[in-house]
């Protein structure tokens, strides 16, 4: 009744030559080396979770030992086999979303915006020209009247 000291481990053994592991079209003939890091940035490296990340028992309760074991192998096994399933579904559909996502943004940026950016850095100098102009003309003169003006007021403080 769970008192089992035996301690066991599920593990999915895989043959890896049994699966395409890299982008090189499957016609030509690859070897194991030819395989990569398909994470070399480790954008996803949070995304490595085992069944002890998820689930544990304390040492004063725990479950007969071959549910554990079982549970093990079924969380690890459903989490390959799902996994699987969902990239063949979903993986090609949203490769082609996400690619036309950047073609949109990457058009619009090297289109409209560049040549946006570009043209407002042409006229920026002009602007800037009439801009300090209208400044030494209008603003300037104000502050330094208004300065003068409030630079004879004298303030004093008494505590009583």
């Amino acid at each position: 009744m769970g008192l089992e000291k035996e301690k066991s481990d599920a593990h999915i053994i895989m043959d890896d030559d049994e699966f395409n592991r890299s982008t090189v079209p499957m016609m030509i003939e690859k070897t194991f080396e030819d395989s990569h890091d398909r994470d070399p940035n480790k954008l996803n490296s949070h995304l490595n979770v085992s069944f002890e990340d998820v689930i544990g028992e304390p040492s004063t309760t725990h479950s007969f030992d071959k549910v554990w074991v079982c549970s093990t192998a079924l969380f690890e096994i459903s989490k390959y086999l799902i996994y699987k399933v969902l990239t063949l579904v979903l993986a090609v559909p949203l490769a082609f979303l996400l690619a036309l996502v950047f073609v949109v943004f990457s058009c619009i940026h090297i289109w409209i915006v560049m040549p946006f950016v570009k043209s407002c850095l042409m006229v920026f100098p002009s602007v800037k020209k009439i801009w300090k102009g209208m400044t030494d003309s209008f603003v300037a003169p104000l502050f330094s009247s208004m300065g003068r003006c409030l630079s004879s007021i004298n303030l004093q403080l008494d505590h009583n």
